[in-house]
């Protein structure tokens, strides 16, 4: 338990009197009336952590916060993981990922295509995140939504032979599958010093997940980051990404977010993929991103 759920200025704040709405979709929930400025209890965390356990995706409104106040809160659930594009930082907070397609100068000032393919974030990483919570700072006039898929429940769709044929398989996740790809038409993308080659080296997770917290058992693969099966040859192993690919992004289990000033969205990578649905290069986008280090996936 984090040393800020522990001290007494929050276990003895006041109630906060919040709503968590489930939203006209397969998941997912909208929070009303919390004000992450305040202080938050012992009490009204755990209600948060619920529901955040439950909807796999909340949707914070009208969080006018600082990037301190979101870090702080941010940490509450744990480690924060520090992104490899170190450039896209936030001065002052390392903690936070700027996502952006707004250039200053000609250059970029955040990571402007993040998102553009299905993934669980740093799921390349040994300790995969927990979760990630992005804070609307400026957001485009058209486009700028972000999509969600249920991982629990497209693991639960799956014919039994199917599940039955990767229950105790393992997957190859890498940042680099998609890097040079993304690098020849963006900005945003600039080579990578060895130091941070080093940062991201591939990883072997789970095609299954049990989630840490519930137990519920969910597919961990995605387009963006996973590779190859682990001991199959080639063309078995594509074939069968192709399928699990498929099977993970079905509309029956997406929820589009379309966006409103100061939102928080807080997702739970064990629980979700999400992709960004694109932005016209016309409108501005700019959010705040923190991420939380998780377990290593079983």
């Amino acid at each position: 338990m984090s040393a800020l759920l522990d001290s007494p200025a929050l276990s003895d704040a006041p109630a906060q009197a919040f709503e968590v709405r489930r939203l006209d979709a397969p998941f997912g929930a909208e929070v009303l009336g919390l004000d992450l400025a305040q202080p938050l209890n012992d009490a009204d965390f755990a209600r948060l952590h619920r529901a955040h356990l439950d909807h796999h995706v909340l949707v914070l409104r009208d969080q006018r916060i600082t990037p301190a106040q979101h870090v702080a809160f941010t940490r509450r659930f744990g480690p924060l993981q520090i992104h490899v594009q170190k450039k896209f930082q936030l001065e002052g907070h390392p903690e936070v990922l700027i996502v952006s397609n707004i250039k200053v100068d000609g250059q970029p000032i955040g990571l402007g295509d993040a998102g553009h393919y299905w993934h669980s974030d740093l799921s390349y990483k040994e300790k995969p995140s927990l979760g990630s919570l992005l804070h609307a700072q400026e957001l485009p006039n058209a486009g700028g939504d972000t999509l969600f898929a249920d991982q629990h429940a497209a693991y639960e769709a799956l014919p039994e032979p199917v599940k039955a044929r990767i229950a105790t398989l393992k997957a190859e996740h890498s940042y680099l599958a998609k890097y040079e790809e993304l690098r020849a038409r963006s900005p945003w993308r600039p080579a990578l010093t060895q130091a941070q080659l080093d940062e991201v080296k591939p990883v072997v997770h789970p095609v299954v997940r049990t989630h840490p917290e519930t137990g519920r058992k969910a597919l961990f693969v995605s387009e963006h980051f996973t590779t190859k099966i682990v001991g199959l040859p080639e063309n078995e192993s594509r074939a069968l990404l192709e399928l699990l690919f498929a099977a993970s992004t079905k509309p029956e289990f997406q929820l589009r977010h379309r966006w409103l000033p100061h939102d928080i969205v807080f997702w739970d990578n064990r629980s979700v993929l999400h992709l960004a649905a694109g932005t016209p290069d016309s409108e501005r986008r700019k959010l705040y991103r923190t991420t939380i280090e998780g377990d290593q996936p079983f």
